[in-house]
């Protein structure tokens, strides 16, 4: 009678390398809207071409960055308009 063989354990698996561009689009969306949204553009085409994660960062600073642009277009449209009222 042999002794019984063991199976290993399985390798864990790599995480995916998160890409960098995603990282700094959405920290720059919080200061230059404009920087954010396209550093997060190239950094989701980067991210299709490389299978990289980061997708939802790349997303959550166009978000951003789009929502700024709107609200500042919005909030100058608003006080010009005000302006204009007052004169």
């Amino acid at each position: 009678m042999s002794s019984p063989q063991y199976q290993g354990y399985a390798p864990a698996p790599v995480a995916a390398k998160t890409n960098g561009l995603a990282i700094a689009a959405l920290v720059s969306s919080f200061f230059i809207s404009l920087l954010g949204i396209i550093l997060g553009h190239i950094a989701l085409n980067q991210i299709k071409t490389t299978g990289e994660s980061g997708r939802g960062l790349a997303i959550a600073a166009l978000v951003i960055g789009y929502a700024s642009i709107a609200f500042a277009v919005i909030l100058i449209v608003v006080v010009m308009g005000s302006a204009a009222a007052n004169r």
